[in-house]
């Protein structure tokens, strides 16, 4: 029974760009784990391609061998609207977001359907919480972007670490993320397209911040931190602009529990100097190449979407986030660690995503809200108990 609107709807979860690189591994995720009595599908524009994941499924578990394929395209308002509402929860894997996002989401805020993606994209959170939010408020969905790598290790991370504080005192987090993994054609396109829009980001930014309500009595706040080298973790800290603090900082605005003054930094976690400066050179390179659309296109062009490192490299991967916290006289350090971040782990991340919002009782919440509000101690247990790990590395 649909929680939002009290309607039957044939499934509970689908899975839209389930042919993708990371679409495959969150299907292929889905298959090995979803419980027996989840109703899911998969959906894309190629239904070839759909058949022949199903296959590969099949093969995973004989009992896919009637897995339903639903036909829709990111482009295709009308599609995406029956999408939406056949399903209690739409999962989707298909960006640039910020290019061929924007219908799903407002199909399923019209619908009241839960939408969890992998966003990464700042101006395209922000825009569709101008656009799409009070529709989504007013049916009970739930947005939920960032549902993986970005940003839910520092999202629920950060929530973790707080439940180890006192109440109802200022708090201080720091984030260091440290990691050896390859990244996908489809996650380069999405970061050159989101350097390539700084002016348009920038104005959505700022659109939000206008319309969002106000904390009363309460502050939440994620400045940019200047590089440094951290005792703490021994490591050079370099900041990271990256939609994660933003995401940290929404949480605390929704959950009074991060106390009446909250603040949050985000950094990359480097041991040695000439690295971290190399590093800051590159993606100073990378941030100019993407102003020039012949550059960006040419860059595109090297790293085609839907290839991604191969399984035996994405075995070899991991990833780890340490939180350095304070508050009411007390000192916690934290660490968020797992595999392979970018593809087998934020396969994982989105599918449990999915799962909880269809099957698990959550807080009353809807509109676009954040991980760690909308799922919190629920989506924090399942990822657990699926082998990623949260622990306190030390208190005093």
């Amino acid at each position: 029974m649909n929680r939002q609107n009290g309607t039957q709807r044939p499934y509970d979860v689908v899975l839209f760009g389930a042919t993708g690189f990371v679409g495959a591994l969150t299907a292929e995720y889905l298959a090995a784990h979803a419980p027996s009595g989840c109703r899911w599908a998969v959906a894309g524009r190629d239904r070839a391609k759909l058949e022949r994941l199903r296959e590969r499924l099949t093969a995973i578990d004989p009992h896919h061998t009637d897995l339903p394929l639903l036909h829709a395209d990111a482009d295709d308002a009308h599609a995406l609207r029956e999408l939406a509402e056949s399903t209690h929860v739409v999962a989707t894997t298909v960006g640039p977001y910020v290019w061929y996002g924007e219908k799903l989401v407002a199909a399923c805020a019209e619908a009241g359907t839960d939408y969890a993606d992998l966003t990464g994209e700042a101006e395209f959170v922000d825009r569709m919480y101008l656009e799409h939010d009070a529709r989504a408020r007013e049916t009970g969905a739930r947005i939920v972007h960032a549902c993986g790598f970005d940003s839910v290790p520092h999202d629920l991370g950060v929530y973790f670490t707080v439940q180890q504080l006192p109440q109802d005192v200022p708090l201080t987090v720091d984030g260091f993320v440290r990691s050896n993994a390859l990244f996908s054609g489809g996650t380069f396109a999405s970061a050159l397209t989101a350097m390539g829009r700084g002016p348009r980001m920038l104005r959505a930014a700022r659109e939000r911040r206008l319309h969002e309500p106000r904390l009363v009595a309460r502050r939440a706040r994620a400045p940019l931190g200047a590089p440094r080298f951290s005792a703490e973790t021994g490591t050079w800290a370099l900041p990271l602009p990256t939609l994660d603090p933003r995401v940290v900082e929404r949480s605390a605005r929704a959950l009074a529990r991060y106390g009446p003054d909250f603040r949050y930094r985000h950094f990359a976690s480097v041991r040695h100097l000439p690295v971290a400066l190399g590093g800051t050179a590159a993606i100073g390179a990378l941030l100019g190449a993407a102003q020039v659309p012949a550059a960006r296109s040419w860059l595109m062009g090297r790293y085609e979407p839907g290839r991604g490192p191969d399984a035996e490299r994405r075995g070899r991967s991991w990833f780890t986030v340490r939180f350095v916290s304070a508050g009411g006289g007390r000192r916690v350090f934290t660490e968020v660690s797992g595999g392979d971040p970018g593809y087998g782990e934020t396969a994982k991340m989105l599918a449990h995503s999915a799962l909880c919002l269809a099957l698990d009782e959550l807080p009353p919440t809807s509109g676009q809200v954040t991980t760690a509000a909308a799922m919190g101690d629920a989506l924090l247990e399942r990822l657990r108990s699926a082998g990623l790990r949260f622990r306190v590395a030390a208190a005093r």
